[in-house]
C-alpha cells in the first residue's frame, strides 16, 4: 500500500508522490525561541520527526529542514529586560530546546536555518514581489504584500477574502493608513528604539514574520517541496501568507502537501498561561522520560485533539514499560539461550511476526496512524511474551527483539532503558535481601523488601535475577 496523506489544501486524503523519486523535500515551522519550549511546541516535533522516519523506514532520502524564528518581539522584549543583545537570549533557547529535543528523541533535521542568518535572502524576495506588482513600499519604508495581487489567496484555509475584509482581523496591523487594502499584510518593517535592524533600500528595519520561512524553504529544498507541515495554528494567517509570497515570486506551486497537528489541551481546557495550565517540557522531564512524553503524544492520531492530564502521563508511562520490560525479557532470554538455531515451531511462530509489521505499516501508511501502529507493536508485545520463554533458542529471541526494535525505531521509541545508579544504600539493601532468601531468611528479605518500597524502589523476582524498577 502507499502512504496516504491528508492534505489540508485538499481538504482530503492523497496518495503521496515525490516530486523526485526517492527523496522528499519536507519543511516544518520550528519554534520561536525567547523560552523554554512547552508541550504544545513538542506535539509537531514529535509528529513530523515520526513521519521523516517512517518516510526513512520506507526508503525515501528525506532532507528535513526546520527553522528557529531568532528575531521576534518576545525575543526583543526579553532582551530588553534582561539587559542583554536579543542573539544573547535566542542562542540561550536554541540551544535550550535542542537538549529537550535530544531527550524526546527527535532525530537532528539536516538544516536548522536562522531567521537572522537569511535576511539576504528575504531582501531578495521582496525586492522581487515590488518587481513583478505583489508588494509595494509605504511612505515610512514598510513593505506590504498586495494580498488581492495573489487571486489563490485562502486556498489552504477555505477562507474567502470577502469575508475577511468584512470581520476577521487576523491580518491586521498597526500602519492600516498606509495600505493599499486593509488585508495587506507586512514584509519589511521599520526599526524601532531598542530593537536589532538590517539595511535595506526601503529603510533600516526587520522582516515580517511569514517572510522568513518562504525564503528558507527556498534556499534549502528549492522553490518547490513536497511537504510543508505545523500545528494547525499556522494555518491561517502564516502558512497562507507563505503560499501568497512563494507562489507570487516563484510562478509555481510551493508544496504538493501541508499536514497540520491539532491543537494541544490541558485537562480538556485549551492550553494557555493566562488560565495557570500550562507546562514546559523541562517541567514534564522533571517527573517522566521524555520517552513517556513521545508515547503520549503518538498515542492518538495527530491531526486528532489531544488532552493532556497526570491520569493519562501516568497511563502512558506504564505502557511504555510493558514494551520495554517485554523487550528486556527478550534480552535476557537471547543472552541465556543454550539453543542457536530455531525450531522448526520456532521458525512459524517466527513467520507469524510479518503479521504484526505489515499491521504496523498499514497503519502508519493510513495518514500516519501512530495510534493503531502502537497497537500493532502491543500485539507483538503479548506474542512475545506467550511464546518466547525460558528455553527458547536465541535465534527466536533474537528475530522478535529484532522485529519489536525495528517498529518502535520508526515511532522514535527507544527500547533500551537508561542505566540508573543506585545509591549505596539501596545497593547494600539489595544484596543484603539476597543474601537473607539465599539463607532462607524470608522474614527478612520481605522487610527488606518495604523498606525498599518506602524508598520508591520496587523488586520482582524472575528467573534472569532480581529485577528493580523506580515507583
Amino acid at each position: 500500500m502507499s502512504i496516504q496523506i491528508y492534505n489540508t489544501l485538499s481538504k482530503r486524503k492523497e496518495e503521496f508522490k515525490p516530486l523526485e523519486p526517492g527523496k522528499v523535500k519536507m519543511y516544518v515551522c520550528g519554534p520561536t525561541v525567547y523560552n523554554l519550549i512547552h508541550i504544545g511546541n513538542a506535539r509537531p516535533m514529535i509528529v513530523f520527526d515520526t513521519v521523516r522516519r517512517y518516510m526513512e523506514y520506507k526508503g525515501y532520502e528525506v532532507n528535513y529542514v526546520s527553522n528557529f524564528t531568532d528575531v521576534d518581539d518576545k525575543i526583543i522584549k526579553k532582551a530588553n529586560e534582561e539587559g542583554v543583545e536579543p542573539s544573547v537570549i535566542s542562542e540561550r533557547y536554541i540551544a535550550e530546546c535542542k537538549k529537550d529535543m535530544e531527550g524526546m528523541n527527535i532525530k537532528p533535521a539536516t538544516k536548522n536555518p536562522k531567521a537572522t542568518e537569511e535576511i539576504g535572502g528575504m531582501l531578495d524576495m521582496i525586492q522581487t514581489l515590488i518587481d513583478k506588482g505583489h508588494a509595494y513600499p509605504a511612505a515610512d519604508g514598510t513593505v506590504y504584500f498586495r494580498t488581492r495581487s495573489f487571486k489563490d489567496y485562502g486556498k489552504l484555509s477555505h477562507k474567502n477574502l470577502d469575508d475577511l475584509q468584512g470581520g476577521n482581523r487576523s491580518l491586521l496591523v498597526s500602519g492600516e493608513d498606509q495600505k493599499e487594502d486593509p488585508l495587506d499584510f507586512v514584509l519589511w518593517k521599520p526599526k524601532k528604539e531598542g530593537e536589532p535592524y538590517w539595511d535595506s533600500c526601503w529603510c533600516q528595519g526587520r522582516p515580517g514574520w511569514h517572510i522568513e520561512c518562504s525564503v528558507m524553504s527556498k534556499r534549502y529544498l528549492g522553490e518547490e517541496i513536497d511537504i510543508h507541515a505545523g500545528g494547525e495554528d499556522l494555518i491561517f494567517p502564516h502558512h497562507e501568507n507563505e503560499i501568497a509570497q512563494s507562489e507570487a515570486a516563484n510562478d509555481k506551486p510551493f508544496a504538493r502537501y501541508w499536514m497540520h497537528n491539532a491543537f494541544l489541551n490541558i485537562d480538556n481546557r485549551k492550553m494557555s498561561k493566562s488560565l495557570g495550565n500550562f507546562f514546559t517540557v523541562r517541567e514534564i522531564s522533571e517527573k517522566y522520560d521524555l520517552q513517556v512524553l513521545r508515547f503520549f503524544m503518538l498515542n492518538a492520531h495527530y491531526r486528532s485533539p489531544l488532552n493532556f492530564s497526570a491520569d493519562l502521563m501516568e497511563s502512558s508511562k506504564n505502557a511504555l514499560e510493558r514494551i520495554t520490560e517485554a523487550a528486556a525479557r527478550l534480552r535476557d532470554r537471547q543472552a541465556a539461550a543454550t539453543v542457536q538455531e530455531a525450531t522448526e515451531d520456532e521458525k512459524k511462530l517466527m513467520q507469524e511476526e510479518a503479521a504484526f509489521v505489515t499491521k504496523f505499516e498499514e497503519s502508519m501508511d493510513d495518514d500516519f496512524n501512530t495510534a493503531d501502529a502502537l497497537a500493532a507493536v502491543f500485539e507483538l508485545v503479548k506474542f512475545a511474551n506467550t511464546n518466547v520463554q525460558e528455553g527458547s533458542s536465541k535465534e527466536f529471541a533474537g528475530h522478535t527483539l529484532e522485529v519489536m526494535t525495528k517498529l518502535c525505531d520508526v515511532l522514535g521509541l527507544t527500547l533500551e532503558k537508561k542505566e540508573e545508579i543506585l545509591d549505596e544504600e539501596i545497593e547494600n539493601l539489595i544484596a543484603e535481601r539476597q543474601a537473607a532468601r539465599k539463607a532462607k531468611d524470608f522474614a527478612r528479605a520481605d522487610e527488606i523488601r518495604g523498606l525498599l518500597l518506602d524508598k520508591g524502589i520496587e523488586l520482582k523476582d524472575t528467573r534472569e535475577g532480581v529485577k528493580w524498577k523506580r515507583i
